[in-house]
Formats: C-alpha cells, sequence, structure tokens
C-alpha cells in the first residue's frame, strides 16, 4: 500500500522526514518496506526555470538556427543556440541551464551541458513540452503567459509537486490503516498529536428534486447501505491538486468524479461508486443476489456469468454493478453525465472475497472490503465526497442521504487482566500508561477495577478481538524496543490448549485403517463365557457376569475382543466374503482386586487374499507380515518411535509377537489359534491384532515432519546372507545402523530362503541397502567401502556366510 507523504501531513502535524516518519511506522508494526521520492513530472523539473529572450539573430552559420540571448535571473544572461522556429526576442520560455538533466517524454534522458553548435557559444538550452516530460508536442519551444520574474523554477509555474512515497507492506489484519487516515491514527497514537478530519458540517441538501429509493433484500451481505443523489455536475479534467494526489500513490486521474471516489477511498478507507443517475432505471437501486450464470457485462467490456452468491446493485430492470468488487459498463460516469448516484456502504467480508476470488477481479475497493471496513464510516464518507464533488463539479445535493441500516454493528466488550499484560508483554507497564494508549487508539475504557478492566472496541478495529490483541495493541504502542530482554528466552500464551480428545484420534487411526481397505465392525460387549472355558483361557482378572443375563451366550463382559471378532468373521465367510479386513474400537472389561475395569482396545482382523482376484496380479493369501504393516502404519500415524516386536507364546495364537516400548505393553498380533478358529466354524487362516487404544492415545506425539528432496543421488546395492535360524532381521538392522550411520538410508529384506541347498538350521536373507550422502554424489569407492564395513560385521558379529 502506498502513502503520500505530503497527503498524509494534511491529517496530522508530521515535523519529522519521511524517512524519519517512516521508521515510526514501522515501530507500530506497520512495516515501511522503502520511501521514493516522487514527483508528477519525472526530475521534477529540477534545474529549468522561466527565462525571456532578450535578443535573437539568425545563425551565421546554419539557416534553420538562431542565436539569441536570455536572461534566467539574478543577473545572468546566457547565450543559448535554439533551432525552434518560433522563439523570438521578448517571450517569456523555459530554460535548461548546463548541468540539467531532461527526462523527454519520449526517449532516454540526458544532461545538458555547455557546447558550441556551428561555431557559436550555447549555454543552456529553451526547451519544447515533450523534451521535459509535459506533453507530445515538438513543434516549438514553450511560450510562457506569465509575469513571473526570471529565474523562477519551472516547477512552481507548472504546479509540480514533489513529495515521498512510503511503501508500507500491510498486513491482512490491519484493514483499519488501508488509508491516509487510518495511518494517521497509528502516528497520533504513538506520538500523541491530533488527527485533523475534514470537516463535513456544510453537507445540506440544496433540494430534494432527485430521489432515488434504496431496497436491501440481503442485509446479511450489505448490513449498511447509504446513498445521495447530485444534479447538474460537469465532467472535466480534475485541478492540479487532486491529480497530484493520486498520482503519488499511482492512481491515473480519469475525471473530477470518479477521481473524487478515489481520493475518499484512499483518505478515509472507505470504498465509494459514482454511478450515472439517468441510467438507474426506475429510480430505484436495489441490493440483491441474481440468478446463478445472470451475464452481466463489467467496465473492463468483458461478459461474467454470475454465482447466485454474487451480491448485485441494481436497478428496478437489471444488475449496474457487483457489489464490492467492479462496476457495470451502462452505469459508469461518461463524459456526458449530468446526474450523479453516489454509493457509500458497508458489505459482508466474507461475500466480497468470494466474489472477487470467482472473477479474479482485484480492486482498490474489494481488497478494503474483503479485509473489513468501518460500518460507521458511511455516511461521513458520502458526506465528504458529496462536498468536494459541489466544489470540483458544480452541481446542487438533490436529495437527503438515505441510510439503511438496519441492525447496528456494535463495540466489542473485551476484558483485559493486568496480570495478563505484564506477564504477556514481560514488563509490568503502570495502568496510566496502558490506558492512554487505549484511548489514542480509539479503545475505550468502560468499566475499571483494581486488577481487570473492560474495554470497548470499534468495529473498525477487525483484528481486535479477543484480550490478547487488547495487549498486543497497547505493547505496538508502547514499543517492543522499550522492552528489555531478560536473561532467559520464554514465551507465554492466554488461550489454553485444546484438550486431547480421544474420539477424533479414533477417528483418525480409523480414516487411516479405511484408506487400507479395512471396513469398521460394532459388535456386543457381552459374549459366552464358555468360548474362555473350552480353550482354559485366563485374561487379566475375573470375568465381569451380568446378574440379569438373557442367554448364557451373553453372560459376561467380553476380556478380550477376540470372539465377537471371529463370531462377524465366520458370519461373512460362510456368506462367501472371504477377504476380510476388519476393525473395531471397543472396550474391554474385568475384575481385579474388587473393583470393576474397562480398557479402550482396537482389534485387527485379516483373512482370506491380500486383494480380490483380478486379471492383473495372481492373489495372494494374507500373512503375519501384512498385519504387521498394518501395525506399523498405527505406530507411525500416533507418533510412537523405538516400539520393540517380541516373541511371545499366547493361549490366542499359534504364533505371535508383543508390542514393547520400555516397560510399556502396547499390544499384540498374531495367527489365532486353530483350535479356537475351528471352534467357530473357521477353515481360513485369520489373523488378529490388540491394541491398548488408551495407551496409544495418552502417548501419542504425532509429528508433520517436512525434508527437503535430496540433491543427490541415491544408490542400492544387493546383499545375501546365510545366518543361522535364529537371527531375527532386527539384530541385522541393529547391526546395520551401528555400522554405519550416516549412508544408509534403508534397508530391506526382498527374500528369505529356507531349504535345501543351504545347512540345516540356518536360512538365507536377501537384503537390499539404499546409501545416499546429503553432501555430495557417492563415488564407487564410498560404496564399495562402506559394503565391505557391513559385510566383515555381519561375519564378525553375527556368524554369517556372504553368498557371493
Amino acid at each position: 500500500m502506498t502513502i503520500s507523504y505530503n497527503w498524509l501531513k494534511q491529517y496530522i502535524d508530521i515535523p519529522e522526514s519521511a524517512e524519519e516518519i517512516g521508521k515510526v511506522l514501522t515501530s507500530t508494526g506497520l512495516e515501511v518496506e522503502h520511501v521514493e521520492h516522487f514527483s508528477t513530472v519525472k526530475g521534477g523539473l529540477a534545474g529549468l526555470v522561466i527565462g525571456e529572450v532578450l535578443t535573437c539573430a539568425k545563425h551565421p552559420n546554419a539557416d534553420k538556427l538562431s542565436v539569441t540571448t536570455v536572461d534566467v535571473g539574478s543577473g545572468t544572461i546566457l547565450p543559448v543556440v535554439c533551432g525552434a522556429a518560433n522563439v523570438a526576442a521578448g517571450q517569456k520560455v523555459v530554460v535548461a541551464v548546463p548541468g540539467t538533466t531532461l527526462y523527454p517524454t519520449k526517449g532516454e534522458p540526458f544532461t545538458i551541458k555547455s557546447t558550441k553548435i556551428r561555431g557559436e557559444q550555447s549555454e543552456g538550452m529553451i526547451c519544447a513540452e515533450d523534451e521535459i516530460g509535459l506533453g507530445e508536442s515538438h513543434a516549438g519551444i514553450m511560450v510562457l503567459n506569465t509575469q513571473l520574474p526570471n529565474g523562477t523554477p519551472a516547477s512552481e509555474y507548472f504546479n509540480i509537486e514533489s513529495d515521498y512515497t512510503l511503501e508500507i507492506g500491510l498486513t491482512p489484519n490491519r484493514a483499519d490503516a488501508a488509508s491516509h487516515l487510518g495511518v494517521a491514527r497509528d502516528i497520533k497514537a504513538v506520538c500523541n498529536r491530533d488527527v485533523k478530519w475534514p470537516a463535513v458540517d456544510a453537507f445540506k441538501p440544496d433540494n430534494k428534486n432527485f430521489a432515488v429509493a434504496i431496497e436491501v433484500e440481503n442485509t446479511e451481505a450489505c448490513p449498511r447501505y447509504s446513498g445521495v443523489t447530485l444534479t447538474g455536475v460537469t465532467i472535466k479534467e480534475s485541478p492540479d491538486w487532486l491529480k497530484n494526489r493520486l498520482l503519488a500513490i499511482g492512481i491515473t486521474p480519469i475525471n473530477n468524479i470518479v477521481d473524487i471516489t478515489n481520493f475518499v477511498l484512499h483518505e478515509t478507507g472507505q470504498p465509494l461508486h459514482a454511478f450515472d443517475a439517468d441510467q438507474v432505471t426506475g429510480k430505484k437501486v436495489i441490493v440483491k443476489t441474481l440468478p446463478q450464470n445472470t451475464p452481466f457485462v463489467t467496465l473492463d467490456n468483458k461478459e461474467r456469468k454470475l454465482q447466485a452468491t454474487d451480491l448485485m446493485i441494481c436497478n428496478a430492470e437489471e444488475g449496474m454493478c457487483i457489489a464490492g468488487v467492479f462496476g457495470g459498463i451502462k452505469s459508469g460516469i461518461t463524459e456526458n453525465t449530468k446526474n450523479v448516484f453516489l454509493e457509500s456502504a458497508y458489505f459482508s467480508p466474507d461475500y466480497v472475497r468470494k466474489t472477487s476470488l470467482h472473477h479474479g477481479l482485484k480492486t482498490d475497493a474489494s481488497f478494503r472490503f474483503e479485509r473489513g471496513t468501518d460500518p460507521n464510516l458511511t455516511v461521513y464518507a458520502l458526506k465528504r465526497a458529496a462536498l468536494l464533488i459541489k466544489e470540483l463539479a458544480g452541481g446542487e445535493i438533490s436529495s437527503d442521504i438515505t441510510d439503511i441500516y438496519p441492525t447496528k454493528i456494535e463495540n466489542r466488550t473485551i476484558l483485559v487482566k493486568d496480570k495478563n499484560i505484564n506477564r504477556l508483554i514481560g514488563k509490568v507497564i503502570p495502568r496510566n500508561d496502558v490506558t492512554a494508549i487505549l484511548s489514542r487508539l480509539d479503545i475505550e475504557i468502560i468499566d475499571s477495577q483494581e486488577n481487570q478492566f473492560t474495554v470497548s472496541v470499534p468495529p473498525y478495529r477487525v483484528d481486535v478481538v479477543q484480550e490478547a490483541d487488547v495487549i498486543e495493541e497497547v505493547l505496538r504502542i508502547y514499543g517492543f524496543d522499550n522492552v528489555e530482554l531478560s536473561a532467559f528466552a520464554q514465551s507465554d500464551f492466554i488461550a489454553e490448549f485444546p484438550e486431547k480428545d480421544i474420539n477424533k484420534f479414533k477417528n483418525t487411526l480409523g480414516q487411516l485403517l479405511v484408506s487400507n481397505g479395512f471396513y469398521e465392525i460394532w459388535t456386543n460387549s457381552l459374549t459366552n463365557l464358555a468360548y474362555q472355558q473350552k480353550h482354559n483361557l485366563n485374561f487379566t482378572g475375573e470375568p465381569v457376569e451380568m446378574l440379569n443375563k438373557l442367554s448364557e451366550e451373553q453372560g459376561i463382559l467380553r476380556q478380550t475382543m477376540l470372539f465377537t471378532g471371529l463370531e462377524v468373521c465366520a458370519h461373512n465367510i460362510n456368506r462367501r466374503q472371504k477377504d476380510l479386513k476388519l476393525y473395531e474400537f471397543g472396550k474391554i472389561y474385568y475384575r481385579l482386586n474388587g473393583e470393576y475395569k474397562e480398557e479402550e482396545s482396537l482389534a485387527l482382523y485379516i483373512s482370506g487374499n491380500l486383494e480380490t482376484e483380478n486379471w492383473q496380479r495372481k492373489t495372494t493369501p494374507v500373512s503375519f507380515y501384512d498385519m504387521g504393516q498394518s501395525i506399523h502404519q498405527l505406530l507411525l500415524k500416533a507418533g510412537w518411535q523405538d516400539v520393540k516386536q517380541v516373541t511371545v507364546t499366547d493361549p490366542l495364537f499359534d504364533y505371535g509377537v508383543q508390542l514393547v516400548r520400555g516397560n510399556q505393553i502396547i499390544g499384540k498380533y498374531g495367527k489365532v489359534k486353530a483350535t479356537l478358529q475351528r471352534h467357530f466354524g473357521l477353515k481360513q487362516e485369520v489373523f488378529y491384532a490388540e491394541l491398548d487404544t488408551d495407551l496409544l492415545f495418552r502417548q501419542a506425539t504425532p509429528k508433520l515432519v517436512v525434508k527437503e528432496v535430496p540433491r543427490f543421488p541415491e544408490v542400492r546395492r544387493d546383499l545375501s546372507l546365510v545366518l543361522n535360524r535364529s537371527v531375527s532381521f532386527e539384530e541385522v538392522q541393529k547391526l546395520v545402523h551401528a555400522t554405519e550411520k550416516q549412508l544408509i538410508r534403508e534397508i530391506i529384506t526382498f527374500d528369505v530362503y529356507e531349504g535345501e541347498k543351504i545347512p540345516e538350521g540356518k536360512k538365507a536373507y536377501a537384503l537390499g541397502f539404499t546409501l545416499q550422502d546429503d553432501a555430495k554424489t557417492l563415488t564407487d569407492e564410498e560404496i564399495e567401502t562402506t559394503m565391505q564395513r557391513l559385510m566383515d560385521a555381519f561375519e564378525q558379529k553375527l556368524g554369517a556366510v556372504i553368498r557371493k
């Protein structure tokens, strides 16, 4: 956002230079990215003066040149050779003295030097308008009609303004500072100076001859809409002062009416829109949405298809403007406009943002509306613009202001505690200083108690919605540099961290399982005690028996999720649904030392083929390792690391492992015992896992880790080992990472063989190693050295035989 230094000084006293006030603003959070000098004409006509041609004679050595003498003030008479046909004695002209750099309308800048032209000395240049960037004509020199003394800077005659612009990196939350008055408010707060708002007391209707009715159908999208009519205006070029203000901030002047709406926008932050009132059919303005895909031609002469949520400013027959975003081609101000309907409104940021994004239209108005404007400023801005139009375009105010504001947007009240101010800022600031700062920020203290106070925040401060925001306001005005650093860095907060929700955690794990082909099941918590008795199964504690049991089949609360899950598996397999991947979140129950216990549990069941039979791949039955992969993914999702798998003898499994971290048992998984499967009529293998959901949840530490894509290539090397059957893959992994910590990125087993070709009691591992260096490309020598170290370690510590 660009702010004009000269323009800003109209609203607040600024003795500081542009660079100094830039530092002040940066200290308040309005970061001034750079300060630049600006002139309405490039170069500012520096070095150009008003001169008077005293004599003019033909050049003795050139027919088309003249030799002149020019008075440039202070008694200085310069000889100047001129090529213009219209030069004559007695003229007032624009003279570039030696050393002046000219910025022509076309071409590159050049510097005037003392020189001889065809043998005659020339100490300057009499200028045409295109040579100094004031126009396109090169028909002759500029002849001025002025009584200004010779030597007067040309910039004074042409009313060239020299200014500085401050480019502010405005953050999205500071919509209140998106104007010159908004920036002045921050200077007021930090420097304790008054802001001088332009007076609008002179506003009053001249007559009521051109009333335009206003109807707002969608008050959610348009909580406030104000309008007034002016008649008998004259559309013409804006005066220099207005054009200079707009040019300084990068806006091209168009005509006096449009320029005034742009001026008031950048003065107050309130967008305005001027309609040709004679194009408002039926003398009625309706604020509403139109049907989906309604065509509408905007000011850029493009037809756009409207969404059903696009708020429109319509007349009695059709749309005239996309509210808060862009005008229509039919109702805009033209050179023939005589009567004007002036709009000032507060539109919903959500509606404007969606419309702006959908149509790809980013305007000064939408920039402010989608961040939030001041709903209490619409009438003031309307009066300001109407008075300027009367001054610069003539005409009369021909209606009262119509102001549709059904539900006033009230100030926000926020309770602020002294202890939180001191704690978050890191310094004790006296209450009087705090209240003085807030007062200068237009934040009113409405109730004050010993240790706390309540403030009233105006709606234009859209970013101040909670206690921490109020404290931030105090800090930025008090000054970050005024808070001494403590010996130890620390941070603090007001908001409480959200409580962990086990249901959200279970939902996250469930989504992961579903994405991997699992189906959720719900089973009854009641089961049959006979399942346990028949297979001599004992679990932690005693079973909890039902006092009024419906049947023996539902006589106890389950101590394991397995039995009810196997019933589901049998039910599906008996109905030819043989490929199963099921999961259930539930509870197990028991009685221990006279107390009843219940624990959250997650059960997984897989059986049948890994995937449905298809023509692309041969189907393979699920295995113990497929269950292990699912468990691994769940643990990663929950942020559990360093979990060990310990082979365990469990009465539920033919073989299985226990999941252990430290002294905590997370769960177990394995192949369901064949005798149990037969009991449920299951002929195909079933793999079962049971995890402690409570434990998983309490110590879950999920983290999103983002790493840069490696710049250097990875290398794959394979190795075949013959080992004792008792050596686990985990032991191999540990040895690999202990031997080479830097270069080994991954180790996989792609084949395991036990059979006739290797000795009894042995097994062969086919291992794949991925090597990579973050700093460089690995050489063959480095790779072979690493692999040799690994082979030596396998042979010496695991008794391996390397198959070559």
